[in-house]
This record gives structure tokens, C-alpha cells and sequence, in this order.
């Protein structure tokens, strides 16, 4: 039985005719950047998930960058960081000049260990970028505490975790700005680029809407320094036709992972923590074993399809090889970029399949 790691052509099938009839309806209105098609899904995006302002913009990446601005950052700024998380986390902080300063990650969750953060603060810390990975929040309460000792910016990475909540708070929310990202393959993806920035702040929202065209609130008068990160309006209209459905693909995703977490018994594997502050959404159900490329392999023999997400944490990557970190720097993050294996998690996966995961990863 062949089990792929992610299948979208199930989705797109069967959102085939509403998906075109969007589109046909936003090129006949000729509503291609920004317009009422965006202006629809912020409104509905922030009315479904309770987000009381949201703009759209162009990528995950862009609303990281334009919260970087909005911190303020400048070269000689340093933002604390999880060294274990997609590159795009910390392009914003380089985007500014400011430097990422990387912290170890907790051995359950993989996110940011709040336990860790004193010993990166210095006088030229300046914010926080908090990623909710693989769709598990982070543990906001301490983090939230130490950047009000320390006057820091807190701004949270929650492209993984559409429709995740920290105690009953929206993800996005608890910090001081919030980023969404609808690359293709996420929870609530686009059929391209997109992303979205939120905060509970009216003057940050205020702000980013004129970053994101140019600086600008009204055409050819600037203001401030700005970018172009407008959303387009064929992916606001894919998007209005998808958001119905991701309360129910978020269920499903649930049920597929709870099935893994009851099911699979294999020695020596680590299943994912699930702290009792808020459920995953489970953008990625990743599991860490010590013999993970072998296993890999046993699960490509049985025709199951997985991802190494992620195998070279930040602080080894050529790019940030000017940081002076070097191997042994953050060791739980260079245990699991070793060690783990994202096995399908999707919810067009039909229960068989599971279950033939389930089965093949319990025989290695």
C-alpha cells in the first residue's frame, strides 16, 4: 500500500469547481493585487480563527520581515531565536542588520526552552522571534515573562500553527505581533504564496498596512520606508475557498496523530510531547529515533513516503557560518536535526493508511 507524505491533488480535486469559479470571478473583476477578494478572506481568516485585525501579504517570510521592521531592529540589534526551525524564521532579523542569537530547544516540544533564554539576553537583545513548531505552541507564559523583564519585542512565528491556541488565546496573539504563512503544503494552503500578519496592537497593524504598499496610505506620498508585500487576489480568493474546510482538516490531522500516539510502540522512538497548554495542530508529526535514516529506509521500502524536517539546524547553516557557532553549540537541536523523521500527516490520508504506518513503524 503506497502512502504518500503529502498528496494535495486530493484537495485541489475536490475543490476543483469552487476553486475555479473564485478565480474566474477575481480575473473578470480584474482584482489581482490586493482588493476585495484579499479584504474577504482577512476578514474572514481573523473571524474564524478570532484574530481582530489581519492583513495578507505575499509570503510567510514578508510578515516576519515587516515585524522585524516594525520592532525596529538595526545592525548591532540581537534577537534571540530557535536554532531548530524553517531558515525563513530568522531572514527577518538579517533583513534588518540585527544578528540572530540562538537559544536550545526543549527535548518534548522541539520549540523555543524558555529555561534557556537568560543565558542569550545581552544589553543589545532587542526582541524574541518565538516559532510554534510542527503547529505546538510554545510555552508562552515563561517566554511572555522574560521578555517583559527584559523589555523585549516578542514577535511569534505561527506558520505551522493556523488555528493553535495557547490556553485558550490564539496563537499569534500573545506576543506582540503574530506571522501565518499558507505556503502550499501548510494546514491552510494557498496555490502559491502567501501569508498573513496579525497583532492585538492597532498601531503595529496600522504600521504594517503601510509597509506592505510601499509605506505608503495613500499612492505616490511615503512616509516611511516600506516594501512590496501586498497578497494577490487570486490567492485571497483560493484562500476564501479553502478556510471553510480547515476546522475539519484540523480534526482530522488530530485524529490521524492520536492514532499514531496510541499505535505506534517501536523501542527507543520518541514520540511528540503534548503538553496540557495547548493541543497541536500537527502541521508535522515527527518522531525522533536513533536509528532514524534506517528507519527512513524501511519506511521507503513499505512504500510510506516521510520528510527530514529539519536536518541541519540554524546555527549550521553556511549562511550563518559568521555567527561563530559551531557543532556542540545547542546540542538538543543537533539531537533531533539528527534524529528525526516527519511521517504523513495529512487529512486526505484514508484510515487504512494509517494504519499501515502505523504497522510498518512498529516492525522495524
Amino acid at each position: 500500500m503506497k502512502v504518500p507524505f503529502l498528496d494535495l491533488t486530493l484537495q485541489h480535486r475536490a475543490l476543483r469547481e469552487p476553486a475555479l469559479a473564485a478565480l474566474a470571478a477575481t480575473y473578470d473583476g480584474n482584482r489581482f493585487c490586493l482588493g476585495k477578494d484579499v479584504e474577504e478572506f482577512e476578514r474572514n481568516f481573523g473571524a474564524t480563527l478570532g484574530y481582530p485585525r489581519v492583513l495578507g501579504m505575499n509570503s510567510g517570510t514578508s510578515p516576519l520581515h515587516v515585524a522585524c521592521m516594525i520592532a525596529g531592529l538595526k545592525p548591532g540589534d540581537e534577537v534571540i531565536t530557535t536554532p531548530f526551525t524553517f531558515i525563513s524564521s530568522a531572514w527577518g532579523i538579517s533583513y534588518t542588520g540585527a544578528r540572530p542569537v540562538f537559544a536550545d530547544i526543549e527535548e518534548g516540544t522541539l520549540n523555543l526552552d524558555p529555561a534557556r533564554l537568560e543565558a542569550a539576553v545581552s544589553p543589545r537583545t532587542k526582541a524574541i522571534i518565538v516559532v510554534h513548531l510542527f503547529g505546538q505552541p510554545a510555552r508562552m507564559t515563561e517566554i511572555m515573562a522574560f521578555a517583559v523583564r527584559h523589555n523585549l519585542f516578542v514577535i511569534e512565528d505561527c506558520a505551522q500553527a493556523v488555528g493553535a491556541s495557547y490556553r485558550g488565546i490564539p496563537v499569534g496573539l500573545l506576543g506582540d505581533t503574530g506571522t501565518f504563512s499558507f505556503y502550499p503544503t501548510k494546514n491552510l494552503g494557498g496555490c502559491g504564496e502567501g501569508g498573513a500578519f496579525v497583532s492585538r496592537r492597532e498601531d503595529y497593524q496600522t504600521t504594517a498596512r503601510h509597509i506592505r504598499v510601499h509605506g505608503s496610505d495613500r499612492r505616490y506620498y511615503h512616509d516611511i520606508i516600506g516594501g512590496n508585500f501586498r497578497m494577490d487576489g487570486f490567492q485571497g480568493a483560493l484562500l476564501n475557498v479553502k478556510l471553510p474546510h480547515l476546522a475539519a482538516w484540523t480534526a482530522r490531522r488530530q485524529e490521524i496523530a492520536g492514532r499514531y500516539l496510541s499505535g505506534i510502540k517501536l523501542g527507543d522512538v520518541r514520540l511528540p510531547a503534548q503538553p496540557d497548554y495547548g493541543q497541536s495542530v500537527f502541521h508535522q508529526f515527527t518522531l525522533r529515533h536513533p536509528r532514524r535514516d534506517a528507519l527512513r529506509e524501511h519506511l521507503t521500502k513499505h512504500e510510506i513516503g516521510s520528510d527530514l524536517i529539519y536536518p541541519v539546524p540554524l546555527h549550521l547553516q553556511k549562511c550563518y557560518a559568521g555567527l561563530n557557532y559551531g557543532v556542540g553549540s545547542f546540542p538538543v537541536a543537533e539531537h533531533a536535526a539528527s534524529t528525526c523523521v516527519s511521517l504523513p500527516i495529512f487529512p486526505e490520508l484514508a484510515d487504512a493508511q494509517v494504519e499501515h504506518v502505523i504497522a510498518t513503524v512498529n516492525s522495524f
